[in-house]
């Protein structure tokens, strides 16, 4: 039997969130953030068709491999999770030996956003997700957003 969202992520249920898709096995939260709804990110197994990982990048659970990963659309690592104008920011979640568990997009409104797994997506508060499922937040990187001429 799958939890119910607030019981998976306590802390969503005092901050609030709003479920905006329903259940989707095609992509994870890592493709998720990347913008693509279409496949499943993750760095190996690499001879598995339905898994998808950015040529380039280093294929490992690793912090560093996934850092890269984002790296090939543009993103840079930034110190701030704060909404800023003409940006858009993911943040990496790790568990305590730095081992990759989720990622979450911010949205040009400021609010965050995840693909849960295989559930849903949902807005949420970013630290919201922290804890024994995806762990810390560990990363946050940032790209100009798409057409935006003064970022």
């Amino acid at each position: 039997m799958v939890k119910p969202i607030e019981e998976a992520f306590p802390a969503l249920a005092k901050g609030g969130f709003q479920i905006t898709s329903p259940v989707d096995q095609r992509y994870n939260c890592i493709a998720f953030a990347a913008g693509d709804t279409a496949n499943w990110w993750w760095p190996f197994p690499a001879n598995v068709r339905e898994v998808f990982w950015p040529a380039g990048a280093t294929r490992a659970e690793t912090l560093a491999a996934f850092h890269d990963a984002f790296a090939t659309l543009g993103f840079t690592e930034c110190s701030a999770e704060a909404f800023q104008p003409g940006f858009e920011k993911i943040a990496l979640f790790a568990d305590d030996q730095a081992v990759p568990l989720h990622a979450a997009r911010q949205q040009a409104d400021g609010h965050w956003t995840s693909k849960l797994g295989e559930r849903e997506d949902i807005v949420h508060n970013l630290r919201d997700l922290e804890g024994a499922t995806y762990g810390k937040v560990v990363l946050i990187m940032k790209r100009p957003l798409a057409g935006d001429t003064e970022a």
